[in-house]
């Protein structure tokens, strides 16, 4: 008989299973990983006024994407470009963006698999006598260690052509040059971060749902058991 146990500790995990998959994919999806010198605004929109707040404006380039504002002939309009620049995976810019990639999708779908697992820990808590919530966690852990991998080799690539194009000649290996970190990297090292966190607190998942007193309940005969 399928008994759903929800206890504050559990749904906590939960949620931060499923809010650390959507903070890492869409960071991995993200062209805001860096944020590139700043171009300088043309003759045509100081001319016209139609450069909105007169700043110049910064391009932003992600693991396979990037972001770049066009200029349209009539009336000096511009607009944001978002795309990837990359047709297909050999065409990323830099071989260690391409170990990057592979890193952070493997360690992503291990996530987004734990994070669709976790919803149903509720009505499920062991799979061949094994607990869920420790199986969930050490998946966690080996996902940490993919992120971290691939956000070590990340900043490797930063003295590809690709990169100098957009942070100036001075830009390199682990040297930003002219450019700024965005806010994608700092989404992946904070989901990277709670991705641990995770792996750490399915233990206290896994405790309270087999308390003693989610057992007594049990043996009471009541099938939905929510316990504070």
């Amino acid at each position: 008989m399928c008994h759903v146990i929800v206890t504050c500790r559990s749904m906590l995990w939960t949620l931060l299973s499923i809010v650390v998959a959507f903070a890492e994919l869409i960071a991995f999806m993200s062209a805001d990983w860096l944020i590139g010198k700043a171009k300088p605004l043309s003759s045509e929109d100081v001319d016209s006024g139609t450069g909105g707040s007169q700043e110049p404006y910064r391009p932003t380039l992600g693991i396979y994407g990037r972001c770049t504002r066009i200029s349209h002939m009539q009336i000096s309009r511009r607009d944001t470009l978002c795309g990837p620049y990359a047709e297909n995976f050999n065409e990323i810019a830099s071989g260690f963006w391409q170990a990057t990639a592979i890193f952070l999708a493997v360690g992503i779908m291990i996530l987004c698999a734990v994070a669709f697992v976790s919803v149903f820990t509720m009505c499920v808590q062991s799979i061949m006598k094994k607990s869920i919530f420790n199986v969930c966690g050490l998946l966690q852990g080996i996902a940490g260690l993919f992120l971290i991998l691939g956000l070590i080799l990340y900043p490797a690539g930063w003295g590809c052509q690709k990169a100098i194009s957009y942070c100036g000649h001075y830009a390199s290996a682990y040297k930003l040059g002219d450019c700024s970190l965005g806010w994608a990297f700092y989404t992946a090292i904070g989901g990277t971060a709670l991705t641990f966190i995770c792996a750490v607190f399915s233990a206290q998942a896994e405790i309270a749902t087999s308390s003693d007193k989610v057992q007594e309940e049990i043996e009471e005969g009541k099938n939905l058991i929510c316990l504070l």
